[in-house]
Protein backbone atom coordinates (compact mmCIF):
# COMPACT_ATOMS: atom_id res chain seq x y z
CA UNK A 1 0.00 0.00 0.00
CA UNK A 2 1.41 3.85 -0.85
CA UNK A 3 1.71 5.46 2.04
CA UNK A 4 -0.71 8.33 1.41
CA UNK A 5 -3.69 5.48 1.57
CA UNK A 6 -1.56 3.76 4.31
CA UNK A 7 -1.82 7.05 6.42
CA UNK A 8 -5.76 7.44 5.53
CA UNK A 9 -5.97 3.67 6.80
CA UNK A 10 -3.99 3.92 9.74
CA UNK A 11 -6.66 7.09 10.26
CA UNK A 12 -9.35 5.82 10.23
CA UNK A 13 -8.41 3.04 12.78
CA UNK A 14 -6.96 5.85 15.03
CA UNK A 15 -10.52 7.74 15.17
CA UNK A 16 -12.33 4.56 15.57
CA UNK A 17 -10.25 3.49 18.34
CA UNK A 18 -10.38 6.74 20.27
CA UNK A 19 -14.57 6.50 20.10
CA UNK A 20 -14.20 3.32 21.56
CA UNK A 21 -12.42 4.84 24.42
CA UNK A 22 -14.09 7.33 24.85
CA UNK A 23 -17.32 5.61 25.09
CA UNK A 24 -15.38 3.47 27.44
CA UNK A 25 -14.44 6.09 29.03
CA UNK A 26 -18.32 7.42 29.63
CA UNK A 27 -17.37 11.02 27.50
CA UNK A 28 -19.74 9.66 24.44
CA UNK A 29 -22.54 7.06 25.06
CA UNK A 30 -22.14 3.39 24.15
CA UNK A 31 -23.46 3.68 20.26
CA UNK A 32 -22.79 1.63 16.91
CA UNK A 33 -20.23 3.62 15.55
CA UNK A 34 -21.34 6.66 13.21
CA UNK A 35 -20.03 6.24 8.70
CA UNK A 36 -17.46 8.93 9.06
CA UNK A 37 -15.34 10.04 6.29
CA UNK A 38 -11.32 10.76 5.99
CA UNK A 39 -10.89 13.36 3.42
CA UNK A 40 -7.84 15.60 2.06
CA UNK A 41 -8.87 19.25 2.77
CA UNK A 42 -8.46 21.69 0.13
CA UNK A 43 -7.11 24.32 1.92
CA UNK A 44 -3.63 22.63 3.48
CA UNK A 45 -3.52 24.93 6.71
CA UNK A 46 -6.48 23.49 7.73
CA UNK A 47 -4.11 20.11 7.93
CA UNK A 48 -3.33 17.29 5.97
CA UNK A 49 -6.44 15.30 6.14
CA UNK A 50 -9.46 15.62 7.90
CA UNK A 51 -12.70 13.36 9.24
CA UNK A 52 -16.22 14.41 10.40
CA UNK A 53 -16.70 11.42 12.52
CA UNK A 54 -17.77 14.60 14.79
CA UNK A 55 -20.64 15.54 12.74
CA UNK A 56 -21.60 11.85 11.43
CA UNK A 57 -22.09 11.35 15.07
CA UNK A 58 -24.14 13.95 16.29
CA UNK A 59 -27.39 12.01 15.68
CA UNK A 60 -26.14 8.91 17.33
CA UNK A 61 -24.47 10.61 20.09
CA UNK A 62 -27.08 12.99 20.41
CA UNK A 63 -24.92 15.77 21.53
CA UNK A 64 -23.20 18.67 19.82
CA UNK A 65 -20.32 18.01 17.17
CA UNK A 66 -17.69 20.04 18.85
CA UNK A 67 -18.63 18.14 22.10
CA UNK A 68 -18.31 14.76 20.60
CA UNK A 69 -14.82 16.04 18.54
CA UNK A 70 -12.82 17.08 22.27
CA UNK A 71 -13.82 13.62 23.24
CA UNK A 72 -12.67 11.51 20.12
CA UNK A 73 -9.74 14.09 20.17
CA UNK A 74 -8.37 13.80 23.99
CA UNK A 75 -8.58 10.06 23.61
CA UNK A 76 -6.17 9.85 20.09
CA UNK A 77 -3.06 8.40 21.09
CA UNK A 78 -0.80 9.66 18.25
CA UNK A 79 1.70 7.29 18.54
CA UNK A 80 3.34 6.71 15.06
CA UNK A 81 5.46 9.11 13.46
CA UNK A 82 3.08 8.78 10.36
CA UNK A 83 0.97 12.21 12.30
CA UNK A 84 2.75 15.05 14.00
CA UNK A 85 -0.58 16.71 15.54
CA UNK A 86 -4.23 16.91 15.55
CA UNK A 87 -6.73 19.50 15.83
CA UNK A 88 -10.56 20.80 16.08
CA UNK A 89 -11.75 23.57 13.80
CA UNK A 90 -15.03 25.06 13.34
CA UNK A 91 -18.25 23.29 14.11
CA UNK A 92 -16.75 19.83 14.57
CA UNK A 93 -14.21 19.21 11.91
CA UNK A 94 -11.03 17.02 13.27
CA UNK A 95 -7.58 18.06 11.59
CA UNK A 96 -4.45 15.83 11.36
CA UNK A 97 -1.30 17.01 10.71
CA UNK A 98 1.78 14.48 9.09
CA UNK A 99 4.60 14.04 10.51
CA UNK A 100 8.61 13.29 9.79
CA UNK A 101 7.72 9.75 9.10
CA UNK A 102 4.75 9.98 6.66
CA UNK A 103 7.34 12.29 4.38
CA UNK A 104 10.76 9.89 4.68
CA UNK A 105 8.22 6.88 4.33
CA UNK A 106 6.72 8.52 0.48
CA UNK A 107 10.95 8.76 -0.73
CA UNK A 108 11.76 5.25 0.62
CA UNK A 109 8.90 3.75 -1.19
CA UNK A 110 9.79 5.41 -4.31
CA UNK A 111 13.38 4.84 -4.25
CA UNK A 112 12.36 1.28 -3.30
CA UNK A 113 9.98 0.52 -5.84
CA UNK A 114 10.21 3.10 -9.21
CA UNK A 115 9.34 0.49 -11.61
CA UNK A 116 6.21 -0.13 -9.97
CA UNK A 117 5.24 3.37 -8.38
CA UNK A 118 1.82 4.45 -8.83
CA UNK A 119 0.40 0.88 -9.62
CA UNK A 120 -2.14 -0.90 -7.37
CA UNK A 121 -4.18 -3.94 -7.38
CA UNK A 122 -7.50 -1.21 -7.10
CA UNK A 123 -9.02 -3.43 -10.65
CA UNK A 124 -8.03 -6.95 -9.42
CA UNK A 125 -7.16 -8.42 -12.93
CA UNK A 126 -10.55 -7.43 -14.28
CA UNK A 127 -10.31 -7.99 -18.31
CA UNK A 128 -11.17 -4.55 -19.74
CA UNK A 129 -11.64 -4.01 -23.18
CA UNK A 130 -10.96 -0.39 -24.74
CA UNK A 131 -11.73 0.17 -28.42
CA UNK A 132 -10.68 3.34 -30.10
CA UNK A 133 -10.23 5.19 -33.23
CA UNK A 134 -11.47 2.31 -35.66
CA UNK A 135 -11.43 4.44 -38.32
CA UNK A 136 -13.76 3.73 -41.36
CA UNK A 137 -10.78 2.01 -43.61
CA UNK A 138 -12.39 3.96 -46.82
CA UNK A 139 -9.93 6.88 -46.52
CA UNK A 140 -7.27 8.89 -44.40
CA UNK A 141 -7.54 9.25 -40.95
CA UNK A 142 -8.29 12.29 -39.16
CA UNK A 143 -7.97 14.61 -36.38
CA UNK A 144 -10.86 13.20 -34.33
CA UNK A 145 -8.92 9.79 -34.76
CA UNK A 146 -5.75 11.48 -33.47
CA UNK A 147 -7.26 12.70 -30.37
CA UNK A 148 -9.60 9.60 -30.17
CA UNK A 149 -5.75 7.55 -30.58
CA UNK A 150 -3.82 9.47 -27.94
CA UNK A 151 -7.09 9.53 -25.37
CA UNK A 152 -7.86 5.22 -25.82
CA UNK A 153 -3.77 4.38 -25.82
CA UNK A 154 -3.35 6.51 -22.34
CA UNK A 155 -6.41 5.36 -20.84
CA UNK A 156 -5.75 1.40 -21.67
CA UNK A 157 -2.57 2.33 -19.76
CA UNK A 158 -3.77 4.02 -16.96
CA UNK A 159 -6.05 1.03 -16.37
CA UNK A 160 -3.39 -1.28 -16.68
CA UNK A 161 -1.53 0.58 -14.45
CA UNK A 162 -4.43 0.50 -11.16
CA UNK A 163 -4.68 -3.29 -11.80
CA UNK A 164 -6.78 -3.96 -14.52
CA UNK A 165 -5.72 -6.28 -17.78
CA UNK A 166 -6.95 -3.54 -20.59
CA UNK A 167 -6.81 -5.34 -24.10
CA UNK A 168 -7.10 -2.26 -27.12
CA UNK A 169 -8.74 -3.36 -29.68
CA UNK A 170 -9.45 -1.73 -33.67
CA UNK A 171 -12.60 -2.50 -35.06
CA UNK A 172 -12.08 -2.37 -39.01
CA UNK A 173 -15.84 -1.99 -40.47
CA UNK A 174 -14.59 -3.96 -43.67
CA UNK A 175 -18.35 -4.84 -44.65
CA UNK A 176 -21.36 -3.14 -45.38
CA UNK A 177 -22.86 -0.03 -46.75
CA UNK A 178 -19.57 2.01 -46.37
CA UNK A 179 -17.55 -0.77 -48.41
CA UNK A 180 -20.44 -0.59 -51.04
CA UNK A 181 -20.06 3.36 -51.47
CA UNK A 182 -16.24 2.86 -51.45
CA UNK A 183 -16.62 0.09 -54.18
CA UNK A 184 -18.92 2.52 -56.42
CA UNK A 185 -16.31 5.45 -55.99
CA UNK A 186 -13.72 3.06 -56.95
CA UNK A 187 -15.50 2.21 -60.12
CA UNK A 188 -16.57 5.15 -61.32
CA UNK A 189 -13.13 7.09 -60.67
CA UNK A 190 -11.62 3.94 -62.37
CA UNK A 191 -13.99 4.18 -65.85
CA UNK A 192 -13.74 8.19 -65.53
CA UNK A 193 -10.02 7.28 -66.55
CA UNK A 194 -11.21 6.32 -69.50
CA UNK A 195 -14.13 7.18 -70.62
CA UNK A 196 -14.10 10.67 -69.05
CA UNK A 197 -16.64 12.81 -68.01
CA UNK A 198 -19.43 10.55 -69.42
CA UNK A 199 -19.40 8.86 -66.10
CA UNK A 200 -21.08 10.30 -63.35
CA UNK A 201 -19.61 10.14 -59.95
CA UNK A 202 -22.10 8.66 -57.38
CA UNK A 203 -23.90 11.70 -55.23
CA UNK A 204 -23.39 9.61 -52.06
CA UNK A 205 -19.71 8.71 -53.40
CA UNK A 206 -16.47 9.22 -51.39
CA UNK A 207 -15.23 12.78 -53.14
CA UNK A 208 -11.88 12.27 -51.02
CA UNK A 209 -8.52 12.49 -53.78
CA UNK A 210 -7.40 9.27 -52.51
CA UNK A 211 -9.73 7.12 -54.29
CA UNK A 212 -8.79 8.67 -57.41
CA UNK A 213 -5.35 8.23 -56.01
CA UNK A 214 -6.02 4.26 -55.68
CA UNK A 215 -8.04 4.11 -59.07
CA UNK A 216 -5.12 5.61 -61.22
CA UNK A 217 -2.61 3.15 -59.26
CA UNK A 218 -4.64 0.43 -60.00
CA UNK A 219 -4.85 1.28 -63.92
CA UNK A 220 -1.41 2.15 -63.94
CA UNK A 221 -0.70 -1.55 -62.42
CA UNK A 222 -3.11 -3.63 -64.16
CA UNK A 223 -4.44 -1.41 -67.62
CA UNK A 224 -8.57 -1.78 -68.83
CA UNK A 225 -8.97 -4.85 -68.10
CA UNK A 226 -11.90 -4.62 -65.67
CA UNK A 227 -13.34 -2.73 -68.72
CA UNK A 228 -14.68 -5.90 -69.99
CA UNK A 229 -15.55 -7.12 -66.33
CA UNK A 230 -19.06 -6.61 -65.47
CA UNK A 231 -19.72 -4.18 -62.76
CA UNK A 232 -19.77 -6.64 -59.58
CA UNK A 233 -16.75 -8.20 -60.31
CA UNK A 234 -15.01 -4.43 -61.20
CA UNK A 235 -15.91 -3.48 -58.36
CA UNK A 236 -14.97 -6.39 -55.89
CA UNK A 237 -11.46 -6.55 -57.75
CA UNK A 238 -10.87 -2.82 -56.65
CA UNK A 239 -12.28 -2.96 -53.59
CA UNK A 240 -9.48 -6.24 -52.68
CA UNK A 241 -6.64 -3.80 -54.21
CA UNK A 242 -7.79 -0.87 -52.31
CA UNK A 243 -9.01 -1.53 -48.75
CA UNK A 244 -5.68 -4.06 -47.72
CA UNK A 245 -3.47 -0.31 -48.40
CA UNK A 246 -5.31 2.00 -46.45
CA UNK A 247 -6.07 -0.74 -43.51
CA UNK A 248 -2.04 -0.97 -43.53
CA UNK A 249 -1.82 2.80 -43.93
CA UNK A 250 -3.83 2.64 -40.82
CA UNK A 251 -1.72 -0.07 -39.16
CA UNK A 252 1.41 1.97 -40.46
CA UNK A 253 0.07 5.49 -38.75
CA UNK A 254 -1.22 3.44 -35.89
CA UNK A 255 2.60 2.42 -35.07
CA UNK A 256 3.76 5.73 -35.75
CA UNK A 257 1.62 7.39 -33.06
CA UNK A 258 3.22 4.44 -31.14
CA UNK A 259 -0.11 2.50 -30.85
CA UNK A 260 0.09 -1.36 -30.11
CA UNK A 261 -3.25 -2.89 -30.50
CA UNK A 262 -3.81 -6.11 -29.06
CA UNK A 263 -6.03 -7.19 -32.14
CA UNK A 264 -7.70 -5.68 -34.99
CA UNK A 265 -11.30 -7.19 -35.11
CA UNK A 266 -12.90 -7.28 -38.96
CA UNK A 267 -16.59 -6.99 -39.44
CA UNK A 268 -16.35 -9.01 -42.41
CA UNK A 269 -15.68 -12.10 -40.12
CA UNK A 270 -19.07 -11.31 -38.39
CA UNK A 271 -20.71 -12.17 -41.10
CA UNK A 272 -18.38 -14.78 -42.39
CA UNK A 273 -18.85 -16.63 -38.66
CA UNK A 274 -22.40 -16.00 -38.63
CA UNK A 275 -22.48 -13.93 -35.60
CA UNK A 276 -24.52 -11.14 -37.42
CA UNK A 277 -27.39 -13.42 -38.59
CA UNK A 278 -27.22 -15.54 -35.02
CA UNK A 279 -27.31 -12.25 -32.46
CA UNK A 280 -31.17 -11.06 -35.13
CA UNK A 281 -32.33 -14.49 -35.16
CA UNK A 282 -31.72 -13.95 -30.94
CA UNK A 283 -33.38 -11.58 -31.06
CA UNK A 284 -36.28 -12.56 -33.19
CA UNK A 285 -36.70 -15.84 -30.95
CA UNK A 286 -37.10 -13.34 -27.61
CA UNK A 287 -40.13 -11.31 -29.76
CA UNK A 288 -38.13 -8.43 -30.33
CA UNK A 289 -38.04 -7.94 -34.01
CA UNK A 290 -41.07 -7.66 -36.35
CA UNK A 291 -41.51 -7.43 -40.71
CA UNK A 292 -42.06 -4.42 -41.86
CA UNK A 293 -42.21 -3.09 -46.10
CA UNK A 294 -39.72 -6.29 -46.37
CA UNK A 295 -37.23 -5.45 -43.81
CA UNK A 296 -36.42 -6.92 -40.58
CA UNK A 297 -36.88 -3.98 -37.51
CA UNK A 298 -35.65 -4.00 -33.90
CA UNK A 299 -38.26 -3.07 -30.91
CA UNK A 300 -35.99 -0.29 -29.92
CA UNK A 301 -38.64 1.78 -28.29
CA UNK A 302 -40.26 -1.28 -26.24
CA UNK A 303 -36.84 -2.21 -25.22
CA UNK A 304 -35.75 1.63 -23.91
CA UNK A 305 -39.35 2.37 -22.39
CA UNK A 306 -39.10 -0.56 -20.45
CA UNK A 307 -35.31 0.35 -18.79
CA UNK A 308 -35.93 3.57 -18.48
CA UNK A 309 -39.34 3.06 -16.16
CA UNK A 310 -37.02 0.50 -14.44
CA UNK A 311 -34.85 3.58 -13.66
CA UNK A 312 -37.72 5.33 -12.77
CA UNK A 313 -37.42 7.88 -15.22
CA UNK A 314 -41.34 9.08 -16.34
CA UNK A 315 -43.56 8.21 -19.40
CA UNK A 316 -43.33 12.29 -20.39
CA UNK A 317 -39.40 12.45 -19.66
CA UNK A 318 -39.63 9.38 -22.00
CA UNK A 319 -41.45 10.77 -24.78
CA UNK A 320 -39.26 13.66 -25.18
CA UNK A 321 -37.09 11.40 -26.67
CA UNK A 322 -38.48 10.22 -29.08
CA UNK A 323 -37.47 7.01 -29.32
CA UNK A 324 -37.62 5.28 -32.75
CA UNK A 325 -37.20 1.31 -34.11
CA UNK A 326 -34.27 0.65 -35.70
CA UNK A 327 -33.62 -1.87 -39.11
CA UNK A 328 -31.23 -4.72 -38.68
CA UNK A 329 -32.36 -6.33 -42.18
CA UNK A 330 -32.91 -4.28 -45.31
CA UNK A 331 -35.23 -4.63 -47.54
CA UNK A 332 -32.42 -6.53 -49.81
CA UNK A 333 -31.50 -8.83 -47.28
CA UNK A 334 -28.03 -6.63 -45.72
CA UNK A 335 -27.80 -6.10 -42.12
CA UNK A 336 -27.03 -2.73 -41.11
CA UNK A 337 -23.97 -1.59 -39.52
CA UNK A 338 -26.62 -1.88 -36.00
CA UNK A 339 -26.89 -5.27 -36.07
CA UNK A 340 -23.12 -5.89 -36.87
CA UNK A 341 -22.64 -3.68 -33.98
CA UNK A 342 -24.63 -5.62 -31.58
CA UNK A 343 -22.81 -8.83 -32.78
CA UNK A 344 -19.64 -7.78 -32.36
CA UNK A 345 -20.34 -6.06 -28.54
CA UNK A 346 -21.82 -9.59 -27.63
CA UNK A 347 -18.63 -11.26 -29.22
CA UNK A 348 -16.42 -8.88 -26.94
CA UNK A 349 -18.58 -10.07 -23.49
CA UNK A 350 -18.26 -13.24 -25.15
CA UNK A 351 -14.53 -13.42 -25.23
CA UNK A 352 -14.51 -13.30 -21.37
CA UNK A 353 -14.17 -8.88 -21.15
CA UNK A 354 -16.20 -8.13 -18.41
CA UNK A 355 -16.65 -4.12 -19.15
CA UNK A 356 -16.27 -2.72 -22.48
CA UNK A 357 -14.98 0.67 -22.90
CA UNK A 358 -15.85 2.45 -26.46
CA UNK A 359 -13.99 5.87 -27.42
CA UNK A 360 -16.48 6.97 -29.83
CA UNK A 361 -17.35 11.23 -31.70
CA UNK A 362 -19.75 13.47 -29.76
CA UNK A 363 -22.15 12.61 -32.78
CA UNK A 364 -22.67 9.39 -31.72
CA UNK A 365 -24.29 10.38 -28.76
CA UNK A 366 -27.68 8.67 -29.70
CA UNK A 367 -26.10 5.49 -30.36
CA UNK A 368 -25.29 5.10 -26.75
CA UNK A 369 -28.27 4.34 -25.07
CA UNK A 370 -29.84 1.63 -27.97
CA UNK A 371 -26.62 -0.02 -28.03
CA UNK A 372 -26.84 -0.22 -24.06
CA UNK A 373 -30.51 -1.33 -24.60
CA UNK A 374 -29.50 -4.13 -27.38
CA UNK A 375 -27.35 -5.84 -24.93
CA UNK A 376 -29.66 -5.76 -21.99
CA UNK A 377 -32.28 -6.85 -24.73
CA UNK A 378 -29.76 -10.40 -25.87
CA UNK A 379 -29.48 -11.10 -22.37
CA UNK A 380 -26.39 -8.81 -21.20
CA UNK A 381 -25.34 -6.29 -18.39
CA UNK A 382 -25.64 -2.69 -21.13
CA UNK A 383 -23.96 -1.06 -17.77
CA UNK A 384 -21.29 -2.91 -18.30
CA UNK A 385 -20.45 -1.23 -21.69
CA UNK A 386 -19.21 2.35 -21.24
CA UNK A 387 -18.79 4.92 -23.72
CA UNK A 388 -16.19 7.98 -23.71
CA UNK A 389 -17.94 10.80 -25.91
CA UNK A 390 -15.49 12.98 -27.30
CA UNK A 391 -15.71 16.14 -28.76
CA UNK A 392 -14.30 17.90 -32.22
CA UNK A 393 -10.67 19.05 -32.85
CA UNK A 394 -9.96 22.38 -34.76
CA UNK A 395 -6.25 22.72 -35.25
CA UNK A 396 -5.10 26.29 -34.77
CA UNK A 397 -2.01 28.24 -35.78
CA UNK A 398 -0.93 31.66 -34.84
CA UNK A 399 -4.70 32.09 -33.71
CA UNK A 400 -6.16 31.06 -36.93
CA UNK A 401 -8.46 27.88 -37.62
CA UNK A 402 -5.98 25.72 -39.81
CA UNK A 403 -7.95 22.92 -42.36
CA UNK A 404 -5.66 22.72 -45.28
CA UNK A 405 -1.87 20.89 -45.41
CA UNK A 406 0.54 23.67 -46.49
CA UNK A 407 2.51 20.74 -47.71
CA UNK A 408 0.28 19.03 -49.37
CA UNK A 409 -3.20 21.56 -49.67
CA UNK A 410 -5.53 19.14 -48.72
CA UNK A 411 -7.04 18.49 -45.54
CA UNK A 412 -4.61 17.39 -42.69
CA UNK A 413 -5.01 14.15 -41.86
CA UNK A 414 -3.34 12.06 -38.96
CA UNK A 415 -0.25 11.52 -41.19
CA UNK A 416 -0.09 14.83 -42.00
CA UNK A 417 -0.02 15.80 -38.37
CA UNK A 418 2.55 13.57 -37.43
CA UNK A 419 4.88 14.62 -39.85
CA UNK A 420 4.70 17.73 -38.40
CA UNK A 421 4.32 17.74 -34.36
CA UNK A 422 6.53 15.57 -32.47
CA UNK A 423 4.51 12.05 -31.30
CA UNK A 424 5.78 13.33 -27.83
CA UNK A 425 3.61 16.41 -28.23
CA UNK A 426 0.78 14.72 -29.95
CA UNK A 427 -0.08 11.91 -27.38
CA UNK A 428 0.54 14.49 -25.06
CA UNK A 429 -1.42 17.66 -25.62
CA UNK A 430 -4.43 15.27 -26.66
CA UNK A 431 -4.76 14.13 -23.18
CA UNK A 432 -4.53 17.83 -21.79
CA UNK A 433 -8.75 18.21 -22.19
CA UNK A 434 -11.13 16.05 -21.21
CA UNK A 435 -12.51 13.69 -23.92
CA UNK A 436 -16.30 15.52 -23.51
CA UNK A 437 -14.68 19.08 -23.92
CA UNK A 438 -14.14 20.52 -27.74
CA UNK A 439 -10.32 21.31 -28.22
CA UNK A 440 -8.33 23.47 -30.26
CA UNK A 441 -4.88 21.79 -30.57
CA UNK A 442 -2.18 24.87 -31.32
CA UNK A 443 0.42 23.80 -34.02
CA UNK A 444 2.76 26.74 -32.44
CA UNK A 445 2.34 25.23 -29.47
CA UNK A 446 3.09 21.42 -30.01
CA UNK A 447 6.26 22.46 -32.12
CA UNK A 448 7.62 25.00 -29.11
CA UNK A 449 10.75 23.99 -27.35
CA UNK A 450 9.87 26.02 -24.24
CA UNK A 451 8.18 25.89 -21.10
CA UNK A 452 4.51 27.11 -22.43
CA UNK A 453 4.41 23.64 -24.26
CA UNK A 454 3.36 20.93 -21.26
CA UNK A 455 5.13 17.73 -22.83
CA UNK A 456 8.42 20.07 -23.14
CA UNK A 457 8.08 21.52 -19.68
CA UNK A 458 7.56 17.78 -18.20
CA UNK A 459 10.24 16.71 -19.95
CA UNK A 460 12.55 19.52 -18.98
CA UNK A 461 11.86 19.14 -15.16
CA UNK A 462 13.01 15.32 -15.83
CA UNK A 463 16.32 16.64 -17.91
CA UNK A 464 17.05 19.35 -15.19
CA UNK A 465 16.91 16.92 -12.59
CA UNK A 466 19.33 14.64 -14.74
CA UNK A 467 21.72 17.25 -15.09
CA UNK A 468 21.80 17.90 -11.13
CA UNK A 469 22.77 14.58 -10.65
CA UNK A 470 25.79 14.94 -13.35
CA UNK A 471 26.69 17.96 -11.86
CA UNK A 472 27.22 16.84 -8.22
CA UNK A 473 28.70 13.44 -9.69
CA UNK A 474 31.93 15.87 -11.37
CA UNK A 475 31.86 16.92 -7.40
CA UNK A 476 32.07 13.27 -6.25
CA UNK A 477 28.62 13.21 -4.65
CA UNK A 478 26.26 10.31 -5.51
CA UNK A 479 23.06 9.19 -4.25
CA UNK A 480 23.23 6.64 -1.06
CA UNK A 481 20.60 5.21 1.00
CA UNK A 482 19.30 7.78 3.52
CA UNK A 483 18.08 6.97 6.90
CA UNK A 484 14.22 8.31 8.19
CA UNK A 485 16.35 10.37 10.20
CA UNK A 486 17.95 12.08 7.26
CA UNK A 487 15.03 12.46 5.11
CA UNK A 488 13.08 13.72 8.23
CA UNK A 489 15.49 17.04 7.58
CA UNK A 490 13.30 17.60 4.69
CA UNK A 491 11.18 20.15 6.38
CA UNK A 492 10.49 23.72 4.21
CA UNK A 493 7.50 23.80 3.11
CA UNK A 494 8.70 23.32 -0.59
CA UNK A 495 10.05 19.93 0.56
CA UNK A 496 7.06 19.28 2.54
CA UNK A 497 4.46 20.14 -0.45
CA UNK A 498 6.35 18.29 -2.85
CA UNK A 499 6.78 15.29 -0.47
CA UNK A 500 2.74 15.30 -0.17
CA UNK A 501 1.83 15.45 -3.60
CA UNK A 502 3.92 12.39 -4.90
CA UNK A 503 2.36 10.78 -2.36
CA UNK A 504 -1.31 11.45 -4.13
CA UNK A 505 0.67 9.80 -7.46
CA UNK A 506 -1.07 6.21 -6.72
CA UNK A 507 -4.82 8.20 -6.12
CA UNK A 508 -4.43 9.83 -9.14
CA UNK A 509 -4.35 6.92 -11.08
CA UNK A 510 -7.00 5.16 -9.28
CA UNK A 511 -8.84 8.00 -10.25
CA UNK A 512 -8.57 8.54 -13.52
CA UNK A 513 -9.20 4.63 -14.56
CA UNK A 514 -12.28 5.10 -12.47
CA UNK A 515 -13.55 7.58 -14.40
CA UNK A 516 -11.79 6.87 -17.72
CA UNK A 517 -9.74 9.89 -17.55
CA UNK A 518 -6.12 9.94 -18.47
CA UNK A 519 -6.22 14.03 -18.44
CA UNK A 520 -5.76 13.93 -14.78
CA UNK A 521 -2.83 11.85 -15.60
CA UNK A 522 -0.91 14.81 -17.60
CA UNK A 523 -2.36 17.54 -14.89
CA UNK A 524 -0.48 15.73 -12.10
CA UNK A 525 2.87 15.09 -14.02
CA UNK A 526 2.67 18.71 -15.30
CA UNK A 527 1.80 20.17 -11.53
CA UNK A 528 4.95 17.82 -10.21
CA UNK A 529 7.23 19.52 -12.55
CA UNK A 530 6.09 23.02 -11.10
CA UNK A 531 6.35 21.61 -7.52
CA UNK A 532 9.52 20.45 -8.09
CA UNK A 533 10.62 23.78 -10.02
CA UNK A 534 9.17 25.67 -6.69
CA UNK A 535 11.51 23.75 -4.81
CA UNK A 536 14.62 24.14 -6.27
CA UNK A 537 14.30 27.68 -6.75
CA UNK A 538 13.82 27.99 -2.63
CA UNK A 539 16.19 24.98 -1.85
CA UNK A 540 19.93 24.39 -2.59
CA UNK A 541 20.35 20.53 -2.91
CA UNK A 542 24.17 21.17 -2.72
CA UNK A 543 25.10 22.33 1.23
CA UNK A 544 27.05 22.17 4.05
CA UNK A 545 25.19 19.21 5.66
CA UNK A 546 26.07 16.16 3.75
CA UNK A 547 22.79 14.12 5.38
CA UNK A 548 20.70 17.27 3.81
CA UNK A 549 22.12 17.15 0.51
CA UNK A 550 21.61 13.44 0.32
CA UNK A 551 17.99 13.68 1.46
CA UNK A 552 17.39 16.29 -0.95
CA UNK A 553 18.88 14.10 -3.81
CA UNK A 554 16.51 11.63 -2.66
CA UNK A 555 13.38 13.87 -3.20
CA UNK A 556 15.35 14.29 -7.01
CA UNK A 557 15.19 10.72 -8.00
CA UNK A 558 11.65 10.61 -5.99
CA UNK A 559 10.63 13.22 -8.78
CA UNK A 560 12.28 11.62 -11.44
CA UNK A 561 11.53 8.60 -11.09
CA UNK A 562 7.63 9.34 -11.03
CA UNK A 563 8.05 11.50 -14.05
CA UNK A 564 9.48 8.97 -15.75
CA UNK A 565 7.06 6.79 -15.17
CA UNK A 566 4.29 8.49 -16.36
CA UNK A 567 5.62 9.46 -19.57
CA UNK A 568 7.04 6.07 -20.23
CA UNK A 569 3.02 4.98 -19.01
CA UNK A 570 2.10 7.19 -22.00
CA UNK A 571 4.59 6.10 -24.34
CA UNK A 572 6.16 9.87 -24.27
CA UNK A 573 10.13 10.02 -24.72
CA UNK A 574 11.65 10.98 -21.53
CA UNK A 575 14.94 12.71 -22.11
CA UNK A 576 18.00 12.90 -19.76
CA UNK A 577 19.01 16.44 -21.14
CA UNK A 578 17.54 18.82 -23.01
Amino acid sequence: MDMYNLAAAQLREIVTAAIKAAADKGELPQAQLPDFIIETPADVSHGDFATNAAMAGARVFRMPPFKIAKAITDNIELTDTLFARVETAGPGFINFFLGAGFYSGVIEDIIKNPESCGSSDYGRGERVMVEFVSANPTGPMHMGNARGGALGDCLAAVLDKAGYNAYREFYVNDAGNQIEKFANSLEARYLQIYRGDEIEFPEDGYQGTDITELAREYSEQNGDALLEKSPEERKRALVDFALPKNIARMQADMAAYRIKYDKWFFESTLHESGEVKAVVDLLTEKGLTYEQDGAIWYKNKEVLTEKLLKQGKTQEYIDNLELKDDVLIRQNGNPTYFAADIAYHKNKFDRGFTTLIDIWGADHHGHVMRMKGAMDAIGYDGDRLNVVLMQLVKLVRNGELVKMSKRTGKAIQLHDLLEEVPVDSARFLFNTREANTQMDFDLDLAVAQDNQNPVYYVQYAHARICSIFRALEKDGITLRKCSSEELALLTAPEEKELISYLALYTNEIISAAKDYDPTKITRYVTKLATLFHKFYNACRVKGDDEALTQARLALCESVRTVIKNVLTMFNISCPDSM
